[in-house]
């Protein structure tokens, strides 16, 4: 009976000796600046950065591959003290936000169907695209609010609303959005297209009362030439646009919104 236990303690015994030298033959040697750079980070690993997650970052940092104002979410302070201890510039930091798309909310526009399935967004649109009227609209199950750490979107009316003050475009929103209508914008932008459907003018007016119909009316009025129509939708250069709310005033539809503190039902 005790030379099963002792051949087990032996084997053991070995394997130990083994993996402890392993480990030093084999050690990957850490720089001493990632611990402090790791411990500014906020440990969100949301992968805005461009890294798979803060440690990721961290190490990237480490070996001179990326910039410290890469992380959204630590913003200016964040990239203030990661370059003091590189010894670098922090470089200028530009602070982002997610904007919904879509002004889809249930006085705008309606379902086409009663759906019974799974109570994400991911599900319904794998349905014919989703629930709504619209096929590009806000499916309103709340995907996007789940994955938010931040608590700053939330669904109010049936659409999902973005409270700037809160977000820090980390942009996990955007990430799980099926039907892609979040865009992470410099905070300072605050005209924005409302809608996200390139469909004809025809068919968005039966599907939505405040859908963008291709007009070109923005385009052509808009100052700075920041406004573009292709595909029968308007979408806005944030580096042109000065928000002077030209394009607000004279869109038809209501489809280009100037951001405020309200849920987009409320910002007409």
């Amino acid at each position: 009976m005790l030379f099963p236990v002792i051949l087990v303690t032996v084997i053991g015994a070995l394997a130990g000796i083994l993996l402890a030298v392993a480990s030093k033959v084999f050690a990957v040697p850490v720089d001493e600046k990632f611990g402090p750079i790791r411990e500014c980070l906020p440990g969100a690993n949301c992968g805005a950065c461009g890294f798979a997650g803060c440690d990721d970052y961290a190490n990237a940092l480490v070996a001179g591959t990326a910039k410290p104002n890469q992380c959204t979410v630590g913003g200016a302070a964040v990239a203030a003290q990661i370059a003091e201890i590189l010894g670098v510039d922090a470089g200028s930091t530009v602070p982002m936000a997610a904007v919904v798309r879509c002004c889809g909310n249930n006085d705008n526009t309606g379902l086409r169907m009663d759906y019974v399935g799974p109570q994400t967004c991911a599900a319904s649109a794998m349905f014919f695209q989703g629930r709504g009227a619209c096929p590009y609209t806000c499916i309103g199950f709340g995907d996007c609010v789940n994955v938010c750490n931040f608590d700053a979107i939330h669904v109010v009316n049936g659409v999902a609303y973005v409270d700037k003050a809160s977000c820090v475009g980390c942009g996990m929103c955007a990430k799980v959005c099926p039907h892609h209508l979040i865009a992470i914008l410099p905070k300072s932008s605050r005209v924005y297209v409302g809608c996200s459907s390139q469909d004809k003018g025809a068919l968005v007016r039966k599907a939505c009362k405040v859908g963008c119909i291709g007009c070109k009316k923005c385009e052509r009025t808009c100052p700075t030439g920041a406004i573009k129509v292709e595909n029968n939708l308007a979408s806005i250069n944030p580096e042109l646009c000065t928000n002077c709310g030209t394009c607000v005033e004279g869109c038809p539809t209501g489809a280009i919104k100037m951001v405020k503190d309200l849920p987009c039902g409320q910002q007409a």
